[in-house]
């Protein structure tokens, strides 16, 4: 398993940005899944964004497709997640998280599947 440690949250106004980095620790990185995750106060956890072991493969929930953008940089063990456009309703802590893959080919959007987390970091937008 990885170590995981997210950044990046804060305060934003409607219709402004925010880039979230989630830092991993231990080896062999590119052999992961990676995923973003948020909770919203009072509500569960949902998926937002996976991104194939090589960048090749990328998912997202609707409610954030086309404003929301996931990558990786295996050379610095990171993924980012880029956010324009942010709504109020993106409020919430969002959370990083891995999953070893054997294929390029496979992503995931169901939580179970990941078996690493980060502790989360808060993001606010403000209407």
């Amino acid at each position: 398993q990885v170590q995981l440690v997210e950044s990046g949250g804060g305060l934003v106004q409607a219709g402004g940005s925010l880039r979230l980095s989630c830092a991993a620790s231990g080896r062999a990185f590119s052999m992961y899944v990676m995923g973003w995750f948020r909770q919203a106060p009072g509500k569960e956890r949902e998926f937002v964004a996976a991104i194939s072991r090589n960048g090749g493969i990328t998912n997202y929930s609707d409610s954030v497709k086309g404003r929301f953008t996931i990558s990786r940089d295996d050379g610095e063990n990171k993924v980012f997640l880029q956010m324009n456009s942010l709504k109020p309703e993106d409020t919430a802590v969002y959370y990083c998280a891995a999953k070893g893959a054997f294929s390029v080919y496979d992503v995931y959007d169901k939580e179970n599947l990941f078996n690493s987390w980060g502790q989360g970091t808060q993001v606010t937008v403000s209407s």
